[in-house]
């Protein structure tokens, strides 16, 4: 649908010029076909949140899953766990996000619910392949590839997980995603659900709508 004139005249004043900025130096100043590519952003934007509620979903069940085989039902409260997990001073912290919500919270569902995205990133680190990666990863992600070890899968687990998250966060704050291959952001969050289940990466092949929109990015 094209913009009205008025639309053309109102809408840059609303998103404030720094933010159309970066569309604008995109489109060499045309505002109109600035507005068209803020437009599809925000589109693709709010169409990744089918596939990165499913990753998330799914990632973390499994996730949780290899914890609790390996430190039991409780093992928010449980001592072991939490000193394995990495407490720097400064940025985020898995052990304190983990400590802070078991103080108040009274089962290990609802904590998972409430833990972060980057809490699930940060298991897949070396430090817990001893514990739980060398016996669990191939029970929790049964569809990851058996030609890789352990250690290849989990490192790729981690940088896969990181982008996600880095897309994640853009969409979040309402940043730009249209420099990057959007085909290439689905089919990583689809290899991640993939990991854990195949039908459940084909039904989200069924349901999601990024693919379509990447080709009609104007």
């Amino acid at each position: 649908m094209p913009f009205t004139p008025q639309e053309i005249h109102s809408l840059p004043t609303v998103l404030s010029a720094p933010r159309l900025a970066t569309y604008l130096a995109e489109k060499a100043s045309d505002k109109e076909a600035a507005l068209e590519l803020y437009r599809w952003n925000m589109e693709v934007s709010a169409a990744f949140f089918v596939p990165l509620q499913i990753c998330e979903v799914s990632v973390r069940n499994s996730i949780f899953s290899a914890i609790e085989n390996t430190y039991g039902a409780n093992w928010p409260w449980e001592k072991g766990f939490e000193i394995s997990l990495r407490n720097p001073q400064r940025g985020y912290s898995p052990r304190r996000d983990l400590t802070d919500l078991a103080r108040r919270l009274p089962t290990a569902g609802k904590i998972v619910a409430e833990l972060k995205f980057v809490f699930w990133e940060r298991m897949f680190t070396l430090s817990h392949d001893k514990t739980i990666w060398n016996s669990q990863l191939m029970t929790v992600f049964p569809n990851a590839d058996p030609a890789k070890t352990v250690q290849q899968l989990r490192g790729e687990g981690f940088d896969k997980l990181q982008k996600i998250r880095d897309l994640r966060n853009r969409i979040a704050h309402h940043e730009p995603i249209f420099r990057r291959n959007v085909q290439h952001e689905y089919d990583r969050i689809r290899s991640i659900v993939a990991w854990t289940d195949l039908t459940a990466a084909d039904w989200l092949d069924k349901v999601e709508t990024v693919t379509a929109m990447s080709a009609h990015k104007p």
